[in-house]
Protein backbone atom coordinates (compact mmCIF):
# COMPACT_ATOMS: atom_id res chain seq x y z
CA UNK A 1 0.00 0.00 0.00
CA UNK A 2 1.45 3.35 -1.02
CA UNK A 3 1.67 6.00 1.73
CA UNK A 4 1.33 9.66 0.83
CA UNK A 5 3.10 12.54 2.60
CA UNK A 6 2.02 16.12 2.08
CA UNK A 7 4.92 18.59 2.08
CA UNK A 8 3.66 21.77 3.71
CA UNK A 9 4.20 25.19 2.23
CA UNK A 10 7.31 26.67 3.81
CA UNK A 11 8.13 30.32 3.15
CA UNK A 12 11.89 30.77 3.09
CA UNK A 13 11.87 34.13 1.38
CA UNK A 14 12.29 32.76 -2.17
CA UNK A 15 10.40 30.70 -4.73
CA UNK A 16 11.46 27.09 -5.24
CA UNK A 17 10.03 23.70 -6.01
CA UNK A 18 9.87 23.14 -2.23
CA UNK A 19 7.63 26.15 -1.59
CA UNK A 20 4.52 24.50 -2.96
CA UNK A 21 2.28 21.93 -1.29
CA UNK A 22 3.07 18.59 -2.96
CA UNK A 23 1.87 15.01 -2.62
CA UNK A 24 4.77 12.56 -2.34
CA UNK A 25 4.54 8.77 -2.42
CA UNK A 26 6.96 7.28 0.10
CA UNK A 27 7.43 4.03 -1.83
CA UNK A 28 8.90 5.95 -4.78
CA UNK A 29 12.66 6.54 -5.06
CA UNK A 30 11.97 9.79 -6.94
CA UNK A 31 9.73 10.95 -4.10
CA UNK A 32 12.35 10.21 -1.48
CA UNK A 33 14.91 12.08 -3.58
CA UNK A 34 12.52 15.03 -3.89
CA UNK A 35 12.01 15.24 -0.12
CA UNK A 36 15.76 15.06 0.45
CA UNK A 37 16.46 17.84 -2.07
CA UNK A 38 13.74 20.03 -0.53
CA UNK A 39 15.28 19.58 2.91
CA UNK A 40 18.70 20.51 1.53
CA UNK A 41 17.38 23.64 -0.18
CA UNK A 42 15.58 24.79 2.96
CA UNK A 43 18.63 24.18 5.16
CA UNK A 44 20.98 25.98 2.75
CA UNK A 45 18.62 28.97 2.59
CA UNK A 46 18.43 29.20 6.37
CA UNK A 47 22.21 28.85 6.63
CA UNK A 48 22.84 31.60 4.08
CA UNK A 49 20.46 33.92 5.94
CA UNK A 50 22.28 33.18 9.21
CA UNK A 51 25.67 33.80 7.58
CA UNK A 52 24.39 37.15 6.32
CA UNK A 53 23.14 37.95 9.83
CA UNK A 54 26.65 37.42 11.21
CA UNK A 55 28.24 39.57 8.50
CA UNK A 56 25.65 42.30 9.13
CA UNK A 57 26.38 42.20 12.87
CA UNK A 58 30.08 42.73 12.14
CA UNK A 59 29.52 45.90 10.10
CA UNK A 60 31.15 48.87 11.80
CA UNK A 61 33.11 46.74 14.29
CA UNK A 62 36.58 48.21 14.76
CA UNK A 63 39.76 46.54 15.92
CA UNK A 64 38.31 43.14 14.90
CA UNK A 65 36.17 43.28 18.04
CA UNK A 66 38.25 45.43 20.36
CA UNK A 67 35.95 48.46 20.08
CA UNK A 68 32.60 46.68 20.30
CA UNK A 69 29.64 47.72 22.41
CA UNK A 70 27.87 45.14 24.62
CA UNK A 71 24.90 45.15 22.22
CA UNK A 72 27.19 44.52 19.23
CA UNK A 73 28.99 41.69 20.98
CA UNK A 74 25.68 40.13 22.00
CA UNK A 75 24.39 40.25 18.40
CA UNK A 76 27.62 38.72 17.09
CA UNK A 77 27.67 35.96 19.70
CA UNK A 78 24.03 35.08 18.96
CA UNK A 79 24.74 34.93 15.22
CA UNK A 80 27.77 32.69 15.87
CA UNK A 81 25.75 30.36 18.08
CA UNK A 82 23.02 30.05 15.45
CA UNK A 83 25.54 29.01 12.79
CA UNK A 84 27.27 26.58 15.14
CA UNK A 85 23.88 25.02 15.92
CA UNK A 86 22.90 24.76 12.27
CA UNK A 87 26.23 23.26 11.36
CA UNK A 88 28.06 23.73 8.09
CA UNK A 89 30.42 21.29 6.41
CA UNK A 90 30.59 18.10 8.44
CA UNK A 91 34.09 17.11 9.55
CA UNK A 92 35.61 20.42 8.38
CA UNK A 93 39.20 19.41 9.06
CA UNK A 94 38.80 16.62 6.52
CA UNK A 95 37.40 18.98 3.88
CA UNK A 96 39.54 20.71 1.27
CA UNK A 97 37.44 23.85 1.88
CA UNK A 98 39.37 24.58 5.07
CA UNK A 99 42.63 24.86 3.13
CA UNK A 100 43.99 28.24 2.11
CA UNK A 101 44.50 31.77 3.35
CA UNK A 102 41.84 33.20 5.68
CA UNK A 103 41.46 36.82 6.79
CA UNK A 104 40.54 37.45 10.42
CA UNK A 105 37.55 39.79 10.68
CA UNK A 106 36.56 39.31 14.33
CA UNK A 107 37.93 37.78 17.51
CA UNK A 108 37.17 37.87 21.20
CA UNK A 109 40.05 39.07 23.36
CA UNK A 110 40.32 37.15 26.65
CA UNK A 111 43.10 37.96 29.09
CA UNK A 112 44.81 34.71 28.14
CA UNK A 113 45.30 35.84 24.52
CA UNK A 114 48.82 35.49 23.16
CA UNK A 115 51.21 38.49 23.09
CA UNK A 116 50.93 38.56 19.28
CA UNK A 117 47.15 38.65 19.50
CA UNK A 118 47.16 41.40 22.13
CA UNK A 119 49.70 43.47 20.20
CA UNK A 120 48.57 43.24 16.59
CA UNK A 121 45.06 41.82 16.23
CA UNK A 122 43.24 44.88 17.59
CA UNK A 123 45.08 47.32 15.29
CA UNK A 124 43.08 47.96 12.12
CA UNK A 125 46.11 49.33 10.31
CA UNK A 126 47.41 45.75 10.11
CA UNK A 127 45.74 42.91 8.22
CA UNK A 128 45.70 39.55 10.01
CA UNK A 129 45.52 36.23 8.19
CA UNK A 130 45.63 32.54 9.00
CA UNK A 131 46.91 29.97 6.54
CA UNK A 132 45.76 26.36 6.89
CA UNK A 133 47.49 23.65 4.86
CA UNK A 134 46.88 20.13 6.19
CA UNK A 135 47.25 18.01 3.06
CA UNK A 136 50.99 18.31 2.55
CA UNK A 137 54.08 16.45 3.70
CA UNK A 138 54.53 19.23 6.26
CA UNK A 139 51.03 20.15 7.57
CA UNK A 140 50.97 23.68 8.98
CA UNK A 141 48.84 26.42 10.46
CA UNK A 142 50.36 29.91 10.25
CA UNK A 143 49.29 33.25 11.70
CA UNK A 144 50.32 36.25 9.61
CA UNK A 145 50.33 39.96 10.42
CA UNK A 146 50.65 42.05 7.27
CA UNK A 147 51.93 45.52 8.12
CA UNK A 148 51.48 46.83 4.56
CA UNK A 149 52.45 45.92 1.02
CA UNK A 150 55.38 48.31 1.27
CA UNK A 151 56.70 47.14 4.68
CA UNK A 152 56.17 43.38 4.91
CA UNK A 153 54.77 40.86 7.37
CA UNK A 154 55.31 38.72 10.46
CA UNK A 155 54.61 35.02 10.00
CA UNK A 156 54.32 32.67 13.00
CA UNK A 157 54.19 29.01 11.93
CA UNK A 158 53.04 25.87 13.69
CA UNK A 159 53.36 22.20 12.83
CA UNK A 160 49.83 20.82 12.67
CA UNK A 161 47.96 17.53 12.77
CA UNK A 162 44.30 16.52 12.61
CA UNK A 163 42.88 15.03 15.80
CA UNK A 164 39.30 14.56 14.56
CA UNK A 165 36.75 16.09 12.21
CA UNK A 166 36.78 19.43 14.02
CA UNK A 167 40.06 19.76 15.94
CA UNK A 168 43.52 20.69 14.70
CA UNK A 169 46.47 20.18 17.06
CA UNK A 170 49.43 22.51 16.59
CA UNK A 171 52.79 23.43 18.01
CA UNK A 172 54.49 26.73 17.18
CA UNK A 173 58.03 26.11 16.01
CA UNK A 174 59.25 29.10 13.97
CA UNK A 175 58.53 32.73 13.18
CA UNK A 176 60.15 35.53 11.23
CA UNK A 177 59.67 39.05 9.90
CA UNK A 178 59.81 39.45 6.11
CA UNK A 179 60.55 43.06 5.27
CA UNK A 180 60.31 44.29 1.69
CA UNK A 181 63.45 46.38 2.09
CA UNK A 182 65.60 43.46 3.30
CA UNK A 183 66.77 40.49 1.19
CA UNK A 184 66.59 38.15 4.21
CA UNK A 185 64.15 37.25 6.98
CA UNK A 186 64.55 38.53 10.53
CA UNK A 187 63.87 35.83 13.17
CA UNK A 188 61.13 36.57 15.65
CA UNK A 189 62.84 36.45 19.07
CA UNK A 190 60.79 33.72 20.76
CA UNK A 191 62.48 30.44 21.84
CA UNK A 192 59.61 28.09 20.95
CA UNK A 193 61.58 24.97 21.90
CA UNK A 194 62.02 26.27 25.44
CA UNK A 195 58.33 27.09 25.86
CA UNK A 196 57.32 23.44 26.14
CA UNK A 197 53.56 23.00 26.38
CA UNK A 198 53.08 26.77 26.11
CA UNK A 199 53.89 26.48 22.42
CA UNK A 200 51.16 23.85 21.94
CA UNK A 201 47.47 24.34 21.37
CA UNK A 202 44.38 23.26 19.50
CA UNK A 203 41.86 24.90 17.21
CA UNK A 204 38.28 23.68 16.77
CA UNK A 205 36.42 24.63 13.60
CA UNK A 206 32.86 24.94 14.84
CA UNK A 207 31.46 26.18 11.53
CA UNK A 208 32.69 26.01 7.94
CA UNK A 209 30.36 27.31 5.23
CA UNK A 210 29.49 25.15 2.24
CA UNK A 211 30.83 27.96 0.04
CA UNK A 212 34.20 27.66 1.78
CA UNK A 213 34.23 31.40 2.42
CA UNK A 214 33.28 31.69 6.11
CA UNK A 215 34.78 29.92 9.11
CA UNK A 216 34.21 30.09 12.87
CA UNK A 217 36.87 28.60 15.13
CA UNK A 218 37.45 28.38 18.88
CA UNK A 219 40.91 28.05 20.39
CA UNK A 220 42.28 26.33 23.47
CA UNK A 221 42.61 29.69 25.28
CA UNK A 222 38.91 30.45 24.94
CA UNK A 223 39.19 32.76 21.94
CA UNK A 224 36.55 32.79 19.21
CA UNK A 225 37.61 33.65 15.66
CA UNK A 226 35.54 34.61 12.61
CA UNK A 227 37.44 34.41 9.33
CA UNK A 228 36.70 34.89 5.63
CA UNK A 229 38.56 33.91 2.49
CA UNK A 230 37.07 36.70 0.42
CA UNK A 231 36.18 39.82 2.35
CA UNK A 232 33.07 41.57 1.06
CA UNK A 233 33.66 45.00 -0.54
CA UNK A 234 31.60 46.71 2.16
CA UNK A 235 33.73 45.15 4.90
CA UNK A 236 36.87 46.10 2.95
CA UNK A 237 35.73 49.72 2.97
CA UNK A 238 35.11 49.77 6.73
CA UNK A 239 38.49 48.16 7.36
CA UNK A 240 40.18 50.67 5.06
CA UNK A 241 38.54 53.56 6.92
CA UNK A 242 39.65 52.15 10.28
CA UNK A 243 43.23 51.80 9.06
CA UNK A 244 43.26 54.95 6.95
CA UNK A 245 44.76 53.04 4.03
CA UNK A 246 43.35 52.81 0.47
CA UNK A 247 39.95 54.23 1.38
CA UNK A 248 39.37 55.71 -2.07
CA UNK A 249 40.19 52.38 -3.73
CA UNK A 250 37.75 50.56 -1.44
CA UNK A 251 35.01 53.11 -2.20
CA UNK A 252 35.59 52.80 -5.95
CA UNK A 253 35.45 48.99 -5.74
CA UNK A 254 32.21 49.06 -3.74
CA UNK A 255 30.55 51.51 -6.12
CA UNK A 256 31.77 49.62 -9.20
CA UNK A 257 30.49 46.26 -8.00
CA UNK A 258 27.24 47.85 -6.88
CA UNK A 259 26.63 49.25 -10.38
CA UNK A 260 27.09 45.81 -11.93
CA UNK A 261 24.67 44.08 -9.55
CA UNK A 262 22.34 46.97 -8.78
CA UNK A 263 18.81 45.61 -8.32
CA UNK A 264 17.30 48.91 -7.32
CA UNK A 265 18.28 52.54 -7.20
CA UNK A 266 20.05 53.55 -3.95
CA UNK A 267 17.98 55.98 -1.92
CA UNK A 268 18.35 58.38 0.98
CA UNK A 269 16.94 55.99 3.58
CA UNK A 270 15.32 57.05 6.84
CA UNK A 271 17.18 56.61 10.12
CA UNK A 272 20.17 57.85 12.10
CA UNK A 273 23.47 57.76 10.20
CA UNK A 274 26.88 58.35 11.75
CA UNK A 275 29.54 59.98 9.57
CA UNK A 276 32.74 57.88 9.79
CA UNK A 277 34.76 59.26 6.88
CA UNK A 278 34.81 62.12 4.40
CA UNK A 279 37.22 63.28 1.72
CA UNK A 280 37.32 66.88 2.94
CA UNK A 281 40.04 68.20 5.23
CA UNK A 282 38.38 69.65 8.31
CA UNK A 283 38.90 73.31 9.16
CA UNK A 284 39.84 74.86 12.49
CA UNK A 285 36.21 75.84 13.04
CA UNK A 286 34.17 72.98 14.50
CA UNK A 287 31.03 75.03 13.83
CA UNK A 288 31.82 75.18 10.12
CA UNK A 289 32.67 71.47 10.08
CA UNK A 290 29.39 70.63 11.81
CA UNK A 291 27.36 72.78 9.42
CA UNK A 292 29.01 71.06 6.46
CA UNK A 293 28.14 67.61 7.81
CA UNK A 294 31.80 66.71 8.39
CA UNK A 295 31.12 65.36 11.88
CA UNK A 296 28.36 63.93 14.03
CA UNK A 297 25.13 62.25 12.95
CA UNK A 298 22.68 62.77 10.13
CA UNK A 299 19.05 62.00 10.84
CA UNK A 300 16.87 61.37 7.81
CA UNK A 301 13.22 61.66 8.71
CA UNK A 302 9.90 61.23 7.02
CA UNK A 303 8.35 63.72 4.62
CA UNK A 304 11.69 64.93 3.34
CA UNK A 305 13.13 66.18 6.64
CA UNK A 306 16.83 65.98 7.50
CA UNK A 307 18.91 67.03 10.53
CA UNK A 308 22.59 67.27 11.47
CA UNK A 309 23.37 66.66 15.16
CA UNK A 310 26.81 67.09 16.76
CA UNK A 311 27.54 66.55 20.47
CA UNK A 312 29.70 69.43 21.70
CA UNK A 313 30.30 69.17 25.46
CA UNK A 314 28.49 69.25 28.80
CA UNK A 315 25.19 68.27 27.22
CA UNK A 316 25.34 70.93 24.51
CA UNK A 317 24.55 69.98 20.91
CA UNK A 318 24.73 71.61 17.53
CA UNK A 319 21.57 71.02 15.53
CA UNK A 320 20.80 71.99 11.96
CA UNK A 321 17.60 70.99 10.20
CA UNK A 322 16.31 71.25 6.67
CA UNK A 323 14.55 69.34 3.95
CA UNK A 324 15.36 67.37 0.81
CA UNK A 325 13.61 66.75 -2.48
CA UNK A 326 14.48 64.08 -5.00
CA UNK A 327 15.44 65.77 -8.26
CA UNK A 328 16.65 62.81 -10.32
CA UNK A 329 17.96 59.23 -10.16
CA UNK A 330 19.99 58.94 -6.93
CA UNK A 331 20.10 62.77 -6.66
CA UNK A 332 18.54 65.02 -4.01
CA UNK A 333 18.34 68.80 -3.55
CA UNK A 334 19.04 69.58 0.12
CA UNK A 335 18.27 72.85 1.91
CA UNK A 336 19.58 73.38 5.45
CA UNK A 337 18.15 76.54 7.01
CA UNK A 338 17.55 76.14 10.75
CA UNK A 339 20.64 75.94 12.99
CA UNK A 340 20.96 76.26 16.76
CA UNK A 341 23.00 75.34 19.81
CA UNK A 342 20.76 73.15 21.97
CA UNK A 343 21.06 72.72 25.73
CA UNK A 344 18.22 70.76 27.30
CA UNK A 345 14.94 72.55 26.53
CA UNK A 346 16.73 75.72 25.44
CA UNK A 347 18.16 76.70 22.07
CA UNK A 348 20.31 79.52 20.76
CA UNK A 349 19.63 80.18 17.06
CA UNK A 350 22.53 80.54 14.62
CA UNK A 351 22.65 82.27 11.26
CA UNK A 352 23.54 79.31 9.08
CA UNK A 353 22.03 78.13 5.85
CA UNK A 354 23.09 76.30 2.71
CA UNK A 355 21.80 74.49 -0.35
CA UNK A 356 23.55 71.63 -2.10
CA UNK A 357 23.08 68.56 -4.29
CA UNK A 358 23.46 65.14 -2.65
CA UNK A 359 24.11 62.08 -4.81
CA UNK A 360 23.76 58.59 -3.32
CA UNK A 361 26.57 56.43 -4.70
CA UNK A 362 25.88 53.34 -2.58
CA UNK A 363 23.33 52.51 0.08
CA UNK A 364 22.10 49.45 1.92
CA UNK A 365 20.68 48.84 5.37
CA UNK A 366 24.02 49.45 7.11
CA UNK A 367 26.28 51.67 5.00
CA UNK A 368 25.82 54.69 2.77
CA UNK A 369 28.31 56.39 0.44
CA UNK A 370 27.32 59.78 -0.97
CA UNK A 371 28.74 62.78 -2.82
CA UNK A 372 27.82 66.20 -1.46
CA UNK A 373 28.70 69.86 -1.89
CA UNK A 374 32.01 70.57 -3.70
CA UNK A 375 32.34 66.88 -4.60
CA UNK A 376 32.98 65.79 -0.98
CA UNK A 377 32.57 62.03 -0.50
CA UNK A 378 30.88 60.89 2.72
CA UNK A 379 30.65 57.44 4.29
CA UNK A 380 27.92 56.93 6.90
CA UNK A 381 27.00 53.85 8.93
CA UNK A 382 23.61 53.32 10.48
CA UNK A 383 23.61 54.41 14.11
CA UNK A 384 20.12 53.34 15.13
CA UNK A 385 18.63 49.87 15.53
CA UNK A 386 15.80 50.36 13.06
CA UNK A 387 17.31 47.81 10.64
Amino acid sequence: MALTLRVANVNLGFESSCSRSSSVSLNSSKSRSFVFRCSQVQQLSTTEESENSLIEALVGIQGRGRSSSPNQLNAIEQAIQVLETLGGVSDPTNSSLIEGRWQLIFTTRPGTASPIQRTFVGVDFFSVFQEVYLRTNDPRVSNIVSFSDAIGELKVEAAASIKDGKRILFRFDRAAFSFKFLPFKVPYPVPFKLLGDEAKGWLDTTYLSHSGNLRISRGNKGTTFVLQKQTQPRQKLLTAISSGVRVREAIDELISLNKKSEDKEPELEEGEWKMIWNSQTVTDSWLENAANGLMGKQIVGKNGRIKYVVDILLGLKFSMTGNFVKSGPKVYEVTMDDAAIIGGPFGYPLEFGKKFILEILFSDEKVRVSRGDNGIIFVHVRADASR
